[in-house]
């Protein structure tokens, strides 16, 4: 019995001690049907919300209103679109042929629209300490001058950052294509959106690809809600997690949600955590 008990705490011990694990998740949305997903959206781990939720002005002194419902609106719907067409030109972009866009239309096959975007959210079920995206949007003509932000949180804190201002080199708009990132730093939420000077703005885009490298918290495996103690508000926090079966509760890393992640949870818990 001695022993049993012996082993079970140098495995807690061990757990607790391990290095913080990490794990990349690529979101390609090609296992999505083209179409309307709703104003928030739970894929691969992210749960996509907050869409269009602001006013805001195009470069041209037009306006538009936060939400989906009037006609000043640019519409908070999720979409998925079959950009099949897109692909062809641009091959080395996302990963073909699905690729997630906003707003509240989109054409049905391989021709495709880019829905308009001034705001969306990203809450991710486990925390990540680097994020990229792929966006293809138009320039030139009435966006240029609009500029796209990615911003990491840790809770309401910006703690990580990246933008770039589409070119307003005249003409009519034109596709291209860009890579946001953020790294740096550990969040739980990603936030991309359009400003105008003071204002929000609502740009066209496809997104695709959006990578995140998963790390587990680093400071104690046990202290499952990070408010710094181990006590029973860590195991109501890993039970509402385990029990959805989301990523975050993949205590021990093996891929999946299961009973062997209670097994380690309890592990580590018992054995008073950290």
């Amino acid at each position: 019995m001695k022993s049993n008990h012996m082993t079970i705490v140098c495995a807690a011990a061990a757990l607790a001690a391990a290095p913080a694990l990490a794990d990349v998740s690529v979101s390609t949305y090609d296992d999505l049907p083209e179409g309307f997903y709703g104003q928030t959206y739970y894929y691969n781990g992210v749960t996509y919300t907050d869409v269009n939720n602001v006013d805001g002005v195009f470069p041209d002194g037009g306006t538009f209103e936060a939400g989906g419902e009037s006609v000043e609106s640019l519409g908070n719907t999720i979409v998925i679109e079959n950009a099949t067409l897109f692909y062809n030109d641009f091959p080395a972009w996302g990963s073909p042929t699905q690729a997630m866009t906003f707003g509240r239309a989109y054409v049905n096959g391989d021709n495709l629209s880019l829905g308009p975007v001034s705001t969306v959210t990203m809450n991710l079920d486990s925390p990540a300490d680097s994020a990229s995206l792929d966006i293809a949007f138009y320039e030139n003509g009435p966006w240029g001058g609009i500029v796209y932000h990615l911003d990491a949180y840790s809770g309401t804190t910006i703690v990580a950052s990246d933008s770039f201002t589409i070119a307003d080199g005249g003409g009519r708009d034109n596709i291209a294509t860009r890579t946001l990132a953020v790294s740096g730093a550990t969040f739980d939420s990603l936030r991309l959106s359009a400003t105008f000077g003071a204002q929000f703005s609502g740009p066209r885009i496809l997104m695709d690809n959006l990578t995140l490298n998963l790390v587990t918290p680093p400071d104690c495996a046990a202290d499952f809600n990070q408010d710094g103690g181990v006590d029973g508000a860590d195991v109501e926090a890993f039970y509402s997690v385990w029990e959805q079966g989301l990523p975050g509760a993949d205590v021990n890393d093996d891929g999946g949600v299961d009973g062997g992640d209670v097994e380690a949870f309890f592990l580590v818990w018992e054995a008073g955590g950290c």
